[in-house]
């Protein structure tokens, strides 16, 4: 997939405003730390998290991707009613239905000829949105589009903690290890036509490869809304999802720099999904990349699902680590397992 007339055109985040450590989430686990005989320590020794935030218990998703959505629209030349498209693409929604997209569209007063809806798909529900409005800004049919995302981990975090010390079984531990690196936080990207465009970081294309046979790794169930109506669990193979992520991210990324004719040598930045640091750095090693081309903030944000990659990116272009000219790639994967790349020209 290339494209010729879309820019990213800005972005718009907002901070979970408490901060969980992972010292914090240790101390609720003493007595089973105890009675399996585990050192302290562990959850930041094998993640390389160090704290992650958490939203309030009344705080609405909805609310946090329309803040997002209208600093993403204050950084830009783009007003609600050039809005085209609108989609929400979190794992965490309001209901079952209507689609989260809709309260947020009401909050930033999107005109009523846009598209208004929600797109799922694990980790890379803001990539696939961002892949839609690119098509359709392609094609002429929109001026602009936007993609917003609100993710919040306390719950499950919550119903993690109280699962391990009521079983204190170390395969549950194991199991649940990824889900207590969850974080929380809001983001808001959007794309127009580069006639339009006030920053011209031109999205060039993208790639997308998936290995479905491996859908059982990582799974969240049972219900859709956050907060739960039923006890959330999540279950995940961390070895399983590395190793498996790690080979499609292999394939995907060869296809991508070909695609992108990017060869040799590839992208000079990335920004990945934030997982922690041991898929950090097994990712950069499998695909030949260097610490000094990607920016984390996994160490003190956590996972925060889909809006991870799109709001490290936004914190990237704040503190000048992507500069004008940078070959720029968002690789991102996902439970299904789902991986895609977006090649943009910064």
């Amino acid at each position: 997939m290339r494209f010729g007339k879309v820019c990213l055109d800005s972005f718009g985040y907002e901070l979970a405003p408490q901060v969980i450590t992972s010292e914090e989430l240790e101390e609720q686990l003493q007595p089973v730390y105890q009675r399996l005989h585990l050192q302290k320590g562990q959850l930041e020794a094998l993640t390389g998290i160090r704290e992650r935030r958490f939203w309030p218990r009344s705080f609405s998703l909805s609310r946090g991707a329309i803040a997002a959505g209208k600093k993403a629209l204050a950084e830009s030349v783009i007003q609600p009613s050039d809005i085209g498209i609108l989609v929400y693409g979190g794992v965490c929604r309001e209901n079952l239905e209507p689609a989260t997209a809709c309260a947020v569209a009401h909050g930033l007063e999107i005109g009523p000829q846009a598209q208004v809806y929600d797109v799922s798909n694990a980790c890379l529900g803001v990539l696939n949105g961002m892949l839609q409005v690119a098509n359709a800004i392609e094609l002429g049919q929109i001026k602009a589009g936007m993609i917003v995302s609100c993710e919040s981990a306390r719950q499950i975090v919550e119903l993690t903690l109280k699962r391990i010390l009521s079983t204190a079984d170390m395969e549950i531990i194991k199991d649940t290890l990824a889900t207590l690196t969850g974080g929380s936080g809001a983001v808001a990207v959007i794309l127009c036509h580069r006639r339009f465009a006030k920053e011209d970081h031109r999205l060039i294309g993208a790639v997308a490869r998936t290995a479905p046979q491996h859908h059982r790794l990582c799974t969240w169930g049972p219900d859709t809304g956050i907060p739960a109506s039923m006890p959330h669990v999540m279950r995940t193979d961390s070895v399983g999802v590395l190793q498996n992520g790690v080979a499609l991210g292999v394939e995907t990324f060869r296809d991508f720099c070909q695609d992108m004719q990017w060869e040799p040598g590839g992208p000079d930045k990335v920004i990945c999904h934030q997982v922690g640091a041991t898929h950090q750095r097994t990712i950069l090693d499998s695909l030949g990349l260097h610490p000094e081309q990607d920016f984390t903030t996994f160490r003190y944000l956590g996972n925060m699902g889909t809006v991870s990659l799109p709001l490290t990116a936004a914190i990237a272009h704040e503190r000048g680590f992507l500069r004008n000219g940078d070959k720029v790639g968002f690789l991102g994967i996902g439970s299904g397992l789902n991986c895609m790349m977006l090649g943009i020209l910064w």
